[in-house]
């Protein structure tokens, strides 16, 4: 059986405790001079819409991206230790990510709207990042909306690991826009209610398969399983 299987990071294999913000906070005020306002709203959306949306509400020209991105760089870099001191990986996701990679015929990424060197950060804070394979994973520098990443990681994952065009997606994430990303574009996905959704708001996106998070790694395999072509 093939399969790509998706992960999102924060709130779906990570808690950040609330680094994630004070990463985009600290790369706007190295662009802008100053302090944001107001935290920076993330819900599931890209680097690029969520650092975009900062500007735009204080009523500042937006950088370029190529400075965008290397200030977010930056700040995250600087913010290792204090994300290992203070999130954590979820329950179970050592396990799942361990059983998942070691199933043939599977890759085993992520689709985050972190760009790459934040999502590195962040997985290698709590020992994730070697069970994943991310060159083939979709990023936040990739493109502005999350379902669009989705064809990212397909590319990435027939060009790089010779994956069959036809090989089914299953995305695993916590929000909303993670269910979006899969019923627009063919893609299964495992809801998981890690973060500030609830299980019925999952329902509710059209997720059919919801979990309270990963830490039975043997209904979770199953569930992926499902997803998985022939």
């Amino acid at each position: 059986m093939e399969l790509i299987v998706l992960w999102d990071i924060d709130h779906t294999l990570i808690e950040n405790a609330g680094v994630s913000k004070e990463i985009y906070a600290a790369a706007f005020s190295a662009l802008s001079g100053h302090e944001p306002m107001e935290p920076a709203r993330t819900e599931g959306r890209t680097d690029r819409l969520i650092m975009r949306d900062m500007f735009v509400r204080e009523e500042l020209p937006v950088p370029d991206w190529h400075s965008i991105e290397t200030a977010l760089a930056q700040a995250g870099e600087a913010r290792l230790e204090e994300l290992r001191r203070r999130g954590a990986a979820l329950p179970g996701v050592h396990e799942a990510l361990k059983a998942a990679s070691a199933q043939s015929g599977w890759v085993s990424s992520v689709l985050t709207g972190n760009i790459a060197a934040n999502a590195r950060v962040k997985l290698s804070a709590f020992g994730l990042d070697s069970l994943l394979d991310l060159p083939v994973g979709a990023y936040g520098a990739d493109a502005e909306l999350r379902p669009h990443l989705v064809a990212v990681a397909r590319e990435r994952a027939q060009r790089l690991r010779g994956v069959p065009a036809d090989v089914p997606t299953v995305l695993v994430g916590d929000t909303s826009r993670d269910v979006e990303a899969a019923l627009t574009t063919g893609s299964g996905i495992l809801a998981v209610a890690s973060g500030i959704h609830s299980p019925e708001d999952l329902t509710a996106a059209g997720a059919a398969d919801v979990l309270p998070d990963l830490s039975d790694t043997k209904r979770v395999l199953g569930i992926l399983e499902s997803f998985a072509g022939p």
